[in-house]
C-alpha cells in the first residue's frame, strides 16, 4: 500500500512515557487517536455509542499511562553521563522529557518532524483497546457521558458512503491496518509490529485485506478517510424522543413512590421468620424493553427542509409524511414485524440481494398513511427499504416488502411505490420532485401526461401492466427535480414490480471524431425515440432487483444489398446488488437477438470495448453475417462457420454455410477483444431480454 508520506518505523515505543509527556502527545495528537479508534470500533455499536466510545477509549489511555509509569517515578535512578561528542542516542531509546531517565536541565520542545515515543505509545494503546473493546460500553466505559442528545459525524456523499459499507464488512483488523497506513502512514513492518503487539494473530493477513480496501476505492482513500463522514471529533447533535423522555420521567416518580411502599413492605414483612414466606417460582422481570432499533420512539426523522440543503439528495433526506407519522401502536406494528417476523406473522417478501434482517439502527421514517384501502408504513435503515402493510378492514395478510437501497440518489431514490391495486401504482415521490407526470414509452411523440400529487406526495394510480410478459404497453414516469437543487433536471422512472421504480437512460451513436459519450437522460427526442424501439425489453428485468438500465447505441453499420442501416445495441441493467446485465441486438429497424451476458461489466465505465455478431437475411434472402464493435474497434476477424476479416469497427460476410462463429476484434492499442455472437437470429426468447 503506497503511501505520499514519510513513514515512521517505530509503532509503539516500549517504554511507557511519563504522565507529562503522555499528556502532551495526546494534546496534540487528539483528534488523529479519535479518528482511529472510531474506524477500528464496529459500526453495529451505531455513531452516536461509536464516538463517545472512541473518546472514552483515548481518554482512558492517559491515566494507563499514569498508572503505568508510577512506579518506576518512585524507583531512583542515575542518569548516564552523556560524552559531547558523544553520538546522539537513537530516537526510540531517547527519554521522554519528565521521565525519571531524563538529564536535569532546562526542557526543550520535541521536534514536530520526528514522532516522539508517547504519541506511539499512546497509538498502540488505543488500537489494543478499539480491537479489544468492553463489551458493556455504557458501564465500563462511563466517560464522557452525554444526556439528552444524539451525536454523530456529518454525512459525506455517495463516496464516502461506499468506503463506509466496506468498512462495515471489514474486519477490526483490516480497518486497523487501513487507518495506520493510510491516516498514521506507518510502514508495513511496523503496521505488523504493532497489531502483533496488540494480540492479532496474523498481522500480514490484515494488512493484505487493507491493500484490498485501498486497490478497491483508489489514491482517495485518505482524503475520504479524513473526511466529515469519519470524524468523531467534528459532530451534529439531535435530541433523543422528548416524547418519551417525558414517558420515562413520569414513570420514574411512579417508580419512586412504588419504592417507598415496597421499602415500608420489606421492612414489616422482614420481621416473619424464613419458613414463614410461602416458597414459590422466580419471576421473569416485567416491562423489559425492546431492542433501540425496534423502539418506536427512536425512529429517526429529517427535518422538513433537509433536502434542499445538503450535498447527500437520497433517502436519508426524505422528511415524514403521511397522516399517520404520530400512530405510535402502528409504527410499533411495522418495525415488530421488520425485526420480528415470527412473532409478528406477517408475510415478507424481499427483491434479490436483499437480506431480511431486522434493522441494527433505528431506522427512518418515510411515510405512515392510509393508502387506498390499505395502511402503509416506508421505513429506511441506511441500506433498505421497507415497507409494512396492513388492510384497514383487518381482513387479509398483513405484508412487508423489503428492497434494497444503498447509493440511490437523485433519480433512483425519487419515487417508492406505497400501493398496488386494480386502477394502478400509486407513488410516494421525493421531496425533491417539483413536477411528474406519465408517459406511454412506445409513444414518444405523445406528450407526458399531468399526474396528480397530494400534499404528502401519494400519487394518483399510474396504470401498469397487468402481464408484463406480454408487453401491452410500457407506462412509465417522467418527473422533474426542484431547480433549488438542479436545474430543469427530467428523468424516467420505469416500474418494473418492485419498491424501487427503475430509471431509464441512453447512450447516443458515437460521433466522428468525437469522444466516448455519457449515458443521459431519456426524456428528449431521440432519446424517447431510442426507448420507443426498447420498451418490450423490460419485461424480462421485471422483479430482478434492478436499478437502471441504459440503452447504448454503440455502433452503426450499413447493411449489404443497400437494405438500409442497423444500429447496434447493448442493453445494460445494473442491479442494487451492484452486478450487471447486458442483452445485444442490433436493429435494422426489426430487433435481431445477438447474445446477452450475466453479472458482466461489458457496456459500463468498466467495460467500455464490445463486439458482437449474429446471422441477418436479406430482402433477396442471401444470407450474412454481420458483425460490429465499439468505437476503439479497428478490426473484426470471423472464424468457424464463416472466415472473414474486415478494416474498422464492423463486418458483413456472406454465409454459405451456417453454425458456430468466433469473433475476435483488435482494439487501437493493439489488444484483443473476444466477441459475442448467436448462431440463430430465431433463438428461444429466454437468452435475451431484449
Amino acid at each position: 500500500m503506497p503511501s505520499r508520506h514519510t513513514t515512521h518505523d517505530t509503532p509503539i515505543s516500549g517504554r511507557r512515557p511519563a504522565r507529562e509527556a503522555a499528556e502532551a502527545a495526546l494534546v496534540e495528537n487528539y483528534s488523529g487517536l479519535v479518528r482511529l479508534a472510531y474506524l477500528i470500533l464496529p459500526p453495529a455499536l451505531g455513531r452516536h455509542r461509536r464516538v463517545l466510545t472512541a473518546h472514552a477509549l483515548v481518554q482512558r489511555a492517559l491515566p494507563a499511562a499514569a498508572r503505568r509509569s508510577g512506579p518506576e517515578t518512585s524507583r531512583t535512578r542515575t542518569a548516564r553521563p552523556v560524552s559531547p561528542r558523544a553520538a546522539p542516542p537513537d530516537a526510540a531509546d531517547a527519554p521522554e522529557p519528565g521521565s525519571p531517565t531524563a538529564l536535569s536541565g532546562p526542557s526543550v520542545p520535541g521536534q514536530r518532524g520526528a514522532e516522539r515515543p508517547a504519541h506511539s505509545w499512546l497509538r498502540a494503546t488505543v488500537v489494543r483497546a478499539a480491537l479489544r473493546p468492553p463489551r458493556r460500553y455504557a458501564a465500563l466505559v462511563p466517560l464522557p457521558l452525554v444526556l439528552g442528545l444524539r451525536l454523530f459525524p456529518r454525512a459525506g456523499g455517495s463516496e464516502e458512503l461506499a468506503l463506509d459499507r466496506a468498512l462495515a464488512g471489514a474486519s477490526p483488523e483490516v480497518r486497523a491496518a487501513l487507518a495506520l497506513r493510510t491516516l498514521e502512514h506507518l510502514a508495513e513492518d511496523a503496521v505488523v509490529r504493532l497489531l502483533a503487539s496488540a494480540g492479532v494473530p496474523e498481522p500480514s493477513t490484515a494488512l493484505r485485506g487493507a491493500d484490498r480496501l485501498v486497490a478497491t476505492h483508489g489514491a482517495d482513500i485518505e482524503r475520504l478517510l479524513r473526511s466529515a463522514e469519519f470524524d468523531p471529533c467534528t459532530v451534529q447533535t439531535r435530541p433523543t424522543d422528548l416524547l418519551r423522555r417525558g414517558r420515562r420521567g413520569r414513570l420514574a416518580a411512579l417508580a419512586g413512590a412504588l419504592l417507598l411502599a415496597a421499602t415500608a413492605t420489606v421492612a414489616t414483612g422482614g420481621l416473619r421468620s424464613a419458613d414463614q414466606v410461602p416458597a414459590g417460582p422466580v419471576g421473569t422481570a416485567s416491562g423489559a424493553g425492546s431492542p433501540p432499533a425496534l423502539d418506536p420512539a427512536a425512529l429517526v426523522r429529517a427535518p422538513a427542509d433537509r433536502w434542499a440543503d445538503t450535498a447527500r439528495v437520497d433517502f436519508t433526506v426524505w422528511p415524514a409524511r403521511g397522516s399517520l407519522t404520530g400512530d405510535t401502536a402502528l409504527l410499533g406494528r411495522a418495525l415488530v414485524a421488520w425485526g420480528q417476523r415470527a412473532d409478528g406473522g406477517a408475510r415478507v417478501t424481499t427483491t434479490p440481494g436483499t437480506p431480511a434482517t431486522p434493522p441494527a439502527d433505528p431506522p427512518r421514517l418515510l411515510f405512515a398513511g392510509t393508502v387506498d384501502d390499505t395502511t402503509v408504513v416506508l421505513l429506511h435503515d441506511g441500506r433498505r427499504l421497507a415497507r409494512y402493510a396492513e388492510p384497514r378492514d383487518g381482513r387479509g395478510p398483513v405484508t412487508v416488502g423489503l428492497a434494497r437501497a444503498d447509493d440511490a440518489d437523485v433519480t433512483t431514490g425519487a419515487a417508492v411505490v406505497v400501493g398496488r391495486t386494480g386502477a394502478g401504482t400509486r407513488f410516494l415521490l421525493a421531496p425533491w420532485i417539483a413536477g411528474a407526470g406519465v408517459r406511454d414509452l412506445g409513444s414518444p411523440g405523445t406528450a407526458a401526461r399531468p399526474l396528480e400529487v397530494d400534499p404528502d406526495g401519494v400519487t394518483a394510480p399510474v396504470p401498469h401492466d397487468a402481464a408484463p410478459a406480454a408487453c401491452p404497453r410500457a407506462t412509465v414516469l417522467q418527473l422533474r427535480s426542484s431547480p433549488r437543487i438542479v436545474e430543469d433536471h427530467a428523468f424516467l422512472l420505469a416500474d418494473l414490480g418492485e419498491l424501487t421504480p427503475v430509471h431509464l437512460t441512453w447512450t447516443p451513436p458515437p460521433g466522428a471524431g468525437a469522444p466516448a459519450r455519457a449515458p443521459r437522460e431519456a426524456t428528449g427526442t431521440r432519446g424517447l425515440a431510442a426507448w420507443a424501439r426498447s420498451a418490450c425489453s423490460l419485461a424480462g428485468l421485471h422483479g430482478a432487483g434492478v436499478r437502471s438500465v441504459n440503452r447504448w447505441e454503440y455502433a452503426e453499420q450499413a447493411l449489404p444489398e443497400r437494405a438500409g442501416r442497423a444500429v447496434w445495441v447493448c442493453t445494460r441493467a445494473d442491479t442494487w446488488e451492484g452486478g450487471g446485465r447486458v442483452a445485444l441486438s442490433f436493429e435494422t429497424p426489426a430487433r435481431r437477438r445477438v447474445a446477452e451476458v450475466t453479472d458482466t461489466a461489458a457496456c459500463s465505465r468498466f467495460g467500455r470495448h464490445v463486439l458482437a455478431g449474429g446471422y441477418w437475411t436479406a430482402p433477396s434472402g442471401t444470407r450474412y453475417l454481420l458483425a460490429a464493435g465499439s468505437r476503439h474497434v479497428v478490426g473484426v476477424t470471423a472464424g468457424g462457420a464463416v472466415s472473414a476479416t474486415g478494416r474498422g469497427p464492423v463486418l458483413a460476410a456472406k454465409a454459405d454455410s451456417e453454425g458456430p462463429v468466433r469473433l475476435a476484434g483488435r482494439l487501437a492499442d493493439g489488444s484483443d477483444l473476444p466477441g459475442l455472437t448467436a448462431t440463430d437470429d430465431a433463438a428461444p426468447g429466454p437468452r435475451s431480454a431484449t
